[in-house]
């Protein structure tokens, strides 16, 4: 496995690896690594020859009173864990080799970055479109990997590719959950042992809207009731949102609805935001 930590060295050896006809992978990842990234990279390993993993936390992507500086990292067991998974080259830039003095270049979906968790965090998709957008640039990738928990950020992603014809098929891949069913998430590992005990609970919430589901009910706000129940019988926890989308484009639905949506959630415990996602219908 080999470690770069700037641009022209990555494409240096990416480029023997393309003139020799090999797949690339990529899998962009914040670091702080856990159950979640390595489905990406064995996804990746399994389906592209190459396969490289980013580590960069994205400065542009966090707002000026969210968590840029208690961002859990451990480089050197990130390091560990990919290397026993086989990752080819993991790229390690620095805020400065990705956002050069002078850039004013940004990258956004004007529509689909701006709503749910856009409103919540204005400018965070601009951030995270702008960066994976220069990682597409710099890899090239034949395929990129991406988790299903941040599920508006994998359509704007796929949204992105597609206005720009960027060539890389984008693979979204299952969530990852703990045994209790709490989503894999780099930011569990920021909770108290009371909030991390009393995060289970969007799962929980979850788990009642499917069940609804499966019992034939489709009307929107009988869902929504079931999942804030569940939700606000956790004192630990603040609900932030609870957004039932259309599950293909995320437009709105209202009444009943007829083709599958996803339910969206945003909890806050203490100063830790979680999101988790279920498509049902």
């Amino acid at each position: 496995m080999k470690v770069i930590s700037t641009i022209a060295d990555l494409r240096a050896a990416l480029k023997l690896e393309r003139r020799s006809g090999k797949t690339i992978g990529l899998v962009p990842t914040m670091g702080y690594l856990h159950v979640g990234h390595m489905t990406l990279v064995r996804q990746s390993r399994k389906s592209c020859d190459v396969t490289v993993a980013s580590i960069f936390v994205n400065p542009t992507q966090f707002g000026p009173n969210e968590d840029l500086a208690t961002y859990p990292r451990n480089l050197e067991r990130d390091l560990k864990l990919l290397e026993a998974e086989g990752v080819d080259y993991v790229f390690t830039p620095d805020a400065a080799e990705i956002y050069r003095p002078g850039a004013e270049t940004i990258v956004e979906t004007t529509h689909l970055s701006r709503i749910l968790m856009g409103r919540i965090r204005p400018g965070h998709f601009r951030g995270v479109t702008t960066v994976v957008s220069k990682l597409f640039n710099i890899v090239q990738p034949t395929q990129a990997f991406f988790g299903e928990k941040d599920y508006q950020q994998l359509a704007i992603i796929r949204r992105m590719v597609a206005d720009l014809d960027i060539p890389v098929e984008i693979v979204g891949v299952p969530i990852m959950r703990e045994a209790d069913g709490l989503a894999c998430s780099s930011r569990n590992a920021m909770l108290t042992p009371e909030d991390r005990n009393a995060a289970v609970v969007l799962s929980k919430s979850l788990a009642a809207a499917q069940a609804l589901a499966a019992q034939g009910e489709r009307s929107i706000t009988a869902i929504r009731k079931a999942i804030l129940t569940v939700l606000k019988a956790e004192p630990r926890g603040t609900v932030e949102a609870v957004d039932i989308r259309d599950a293909e484009d995320l437009s709105k639905v209202s009444g009943k609805f007829t083709k599958p949506v996803v339910v969206l959630l945003t909890v806050r415990f203490g100063k830790v935001r979680l999101i988790d996602q279920r498509v049902i219908g």
